[in-house]
């Protein structure tokens, strides 16, 4: 399977065609994919469902996509790393844009196909994505900075959709199977913050005893719900060390660690060596 590099922080694409050439593929970036007009067929990860004309698609690095062309049709590929919202450019808060990407590297896309569901968030992204090719296109001052802020906005509207739209399906998945995907999706998105991921906060939340889904939790994952938070922000961490800036005690400050000798002492348990060597011997700069 052929997998697709991208050696700049942004790109974009424009394509208006009949038929898909390329392989189902994967990529070591991310994809917003604006439908302008065409139908046809996606696939995305082995799951195929029809596009049409205003449809906007966003694949993750490693997800495996293809196109099937019923009508010609005409495509803008946003294409982008981390590196957009990890120092590049100055953005007013770098850890609150991390944090989407982080949703989105690390949730599964449980719903896939077309990520909006609101048809004035719709209009809002197409809109924005008129700004980004403008900029992208005369190369004005700061249109850098304003094709950073226009896609941050972007994935904060898709991730929106996302999570409305999930919320919105739980008469058509099992009960059990909903409970613990709510729970692990909480904790995905509340992990930077400590309290909303306490085995008394999620009883509360989720309407049961503390020991109810403690054992609950513990029969769906085979981890008590301690030893997922702890991996799951550890593996933050990891991706923080190799894809940011930021400083050992910025990654503790923003993850809810007390200190940077809290934050090191967790790391060594998984990796057997502190957050600065595995930075040093595994960052490819070094």
């Amino acid at each position: 399977m052929t997998r697709y590099t991208l050696h700049e922080t942004f790109v974009v694409h424009q394509y208006c065609i009949d038929e898909w050439e390329a392989e189902p593929h994967n990529h070591n970036y991310f994809e917003i994919i604006f439908i302008k007009k065409g139908h046809g067929y996606h696939t995305i990860n082995d799951v195929r469902f029809p596009y049409k004309e205003n449809n906007i698609f966003l694949l993750a690095p490693e997800d495996v996509h293809h196109f099937e062309i019923e009508s010609r049709t005409n495509f803008t590929y946003f294409k982008f790393t981390e590196l957009l919202f990890s120092g590049k450019v100055n953005l007013p808060d770098r850890k609150y844009w991390l944090q989407r990407i982080e949703q989105l590297l690390h949730q599964p896309n449980i719903i896939p196909g077309d990520v909006i569901s609101h048809e004035e968030d719709r209009s809002i992204v197409w809109d924005i994505h008129n700004v980004v090719l403008e900029e992208f296109k005369n190369e004005k001052v700061y249109y850098q900075e304003i094709i950073s802020n226009a896609i941050s906005t972007i994935l904060s509207i898709i991730v929106r959709n996302i999570a409305q739209k999930h919320n919105s399906i739980p008469k058509n998945i099992p009960v059990n199977h909903t409970k613990i995907d709510s729970i692990l999706s909480h904790i995905r998105q509340h992990v930077y913050d400590n309290d909303l991921t306490k085995i008394i906060y999620l009883a509360n939340k989720f309407n049961m005893s503390q020991s109810s889904i403690s054992t609950y939790f513990k029969r769906k994952t085979g981890e008590s719900i301690h030893q997922y938070v702890t991996k799951y922000k550890i593996k933050l961490v990891e991706y923080r060390l190799l894809h940011t800036e930021f400083t050992i005690a910025e990654i503790a400050h923003q993850l809810g660690y007390t200190d940077e000798s809290h934050l090191t002492k967790a790391f060594k348990k998984h990796f057997s060596m502190s957050p600065k060597q595995y930075r040093k011997e595994l960052t490819p700069s070094n």
